[in-house]
């Protein structure tokens, strides 16, 4: 078979010539698939063809010694004529097997080329002895101004990968010039030969979410480090993944102990020995509150309240998290429960002053319900207070009141007073009764709404002309 080439353009060739021709690869100019089919039987083609304006004729032999190649340059114009081996006895072929292997090389050319995939072989000096499709179309595109590609290729890795080993995955990338994008690849090698098979598959989506995972974790880390609340998540393993700088306040602990990544029941075991947490009675205890504490924090939200011996107070919050992680949250409640303490404690106190007047008073919010009373009003009206205070409305305690007199405009004035907010002035009433003698009721308005009412039982009974007239309005 004859081939004859201008420069790198084909002008002639033989049926043969052109039948062969066909068999490579479709991306490459007839010059490059030249060289790309003959790469294999003449390893040194291209050099040698380099050099035939030169030398004006040549002839290779190939590898297995009995094909050859011709060449001769005459007037600007190399002439190829490849002869297989005059020696050698031809073999006799079934045509439906020689066509069914036919189909079967193209069927694996047109899958190779049309893989999503770079493959390409190269050789101990890193020279491209053949390409797929989807490689010499990322050759273009990192070369747009060539029209045509050159046998060898060009590469497109700086990365060589003859002496690579087989399992291991090398993520690489290449810039495309003219949009300025880097393109990711992770590339696989394999030995075939004298030469090396590589693989690259694209890696793009695995970088950008790989970035993304870090600057996520970037952004948290930064939010966690302005938190006052220490952080802690172990993962399934049930080892330290993650800590903020507030947990190192907290615990007491070392930030090397923390980056060494301890178990939750080391991390809990140091925590004890700073006294950062409960002082466990015995060893025993101590190793079952951690699997409680770990068993509630996996099922669900779970919250503690601790007591420490330096006289702070944390609220530890456990919850579960994807993977089966746990995540731990560590606040110094201690200045919260001071305030709940000292409040509770002026509350006692209030109510102990109150307790201790001899005068019965009750005190209704504007909605109606009772918010607070004293001793003397619980034993003068016999209030069962086994419920909440809230559970006693105005309409109740008039009901009560009501049996010191059966004058109903004085009770109905009083359930107006104690529901209103607006216009309201301290006013009071003296009452007769035959059962607890004289009493006076006095009803005042108090902040935020509330209303006050007093009851103060007099000392022996009232007079005949004070029975005669049962009571008397003063504004």
């Amino acid at each position: 078979m004859t081939f004859l080439f201008e420069e790198e353009q084909l002008v002639d060739a033989t049926e043969e010539a052109q039948n062969f021709l066909s068999k490579g690869p479709e991306a490459l100019p007839p010059w490059p698939r030249f060289l790309a089919l003959l790469a294999g039987s003449f390893p040194d083609i291209g050099a040698r063809a380099a050099q035939l304006a030169d030398v004006g004729v040549m002839e290779l032999r190939a590898r297995d010694g009995a094909s050859r190649l011709e060449a001769e340059w005459k007037s600007g114009l190399a002439r190829f004529s490849l002869h297989e081996g005059d020696d050698l006895e031809p073999e006799a072929y079934d045509s439906f097997s020689v066509a069914a292997m036919a189909e079967e090389l193209e069927s694996l050319r047109a899958v190779v080329d049309d893989a999503p995939v770079l493959a390409w072989r190269e050789d101990d000096d890193g020279q491209v002895t053949w390409a797929n499709g989807a490689y010499i179309d990322l050759l273009y595109r990192m070369h747009p101004d060539r029209t045509t590609l050159a046998w060898p290729l060009p590469r497109a890795f700086a990365h060589t990968f003859f002496d690579c080993d087989d399992d291991v995955v090398h993520r690489v990338s290449v810039t495309v010039p003219y949009i300025e994008q880097v393109v990711w690849y992770d590339c696989t090698a394999r030995p075939i030969g004298d030469e090396a098979l590589v693989f690259a598959t694209p890696a793009d989506r695995l970088v950008q979410a790989e970035r993304s995972r870090i600057e996520f974790l970037q952004t948290l880390t930064k939010t966690f480090a302005d938190l006052p609340t220490g952080l802690a998540v172990f993962d399934k393993n049930r080892q330290l993944a993650l800590f903020n700088p507030a947990l190192t306040d907290l615990s007491a602990l070392e930030p090397p102990f923390l980056s060494s990544r301890p178990t939750l029941v080391a991390f809990l075991d140091h925590l004890r020995e700073a006294q950062r947490m409960p002082e466990p009675k015995n060893y025993k205890s101590w190793r079952e509150s951690i699997a409680q504490l770990e068993s509630a924090a996996s099922e669900g939200m779970h919250q503690e309240l601790w007591s420490l011996p330096t006289g702070q107070t944390y609220r530890v919050t456990g919850q579960p998290h994807p993977d089966g992680a746990i995540a731990f949250l560590f606040e110094d409640i201690s200045a919260e429960m001071s305030l709940t303490r000292r409040f509770r404690s002026e509350l006692e106190m209030g109510q102990a002053v109150v307790d201790s007047l001899e005068e019965a008073i009750a005190v209704f919010a504007h909605t109606g319900s009772m918010v607070l009373c004293n001793r003397a009003y619980q034993e003068l009206w016999d209030c069962d207070l086994a419920g909440s205070l809230s559970d006693i409305t105005v309409q109740d305690a008039v009901r009560d009141w009501s049996v010191l007199s059966d004058d109903e405009a004085l009770w109905s004035r009083a359930a107006r007073f104690l529901c209103s907010r607006d216009n309201r002035r301290p006013w009071r009433v003296e009452l007769d009764t035959p059962e607890r003698g004289g009493v006076t009721c006095r009803f005042a308005p108090v902040a935020g709404g509330a209303a006050l009412v007093g009851f103060k039982v007099k000392d022996g009974l009232g007079s005949s002309a004070q029975e005669e007239k049962s009571h008397s309005l003063q504004a």
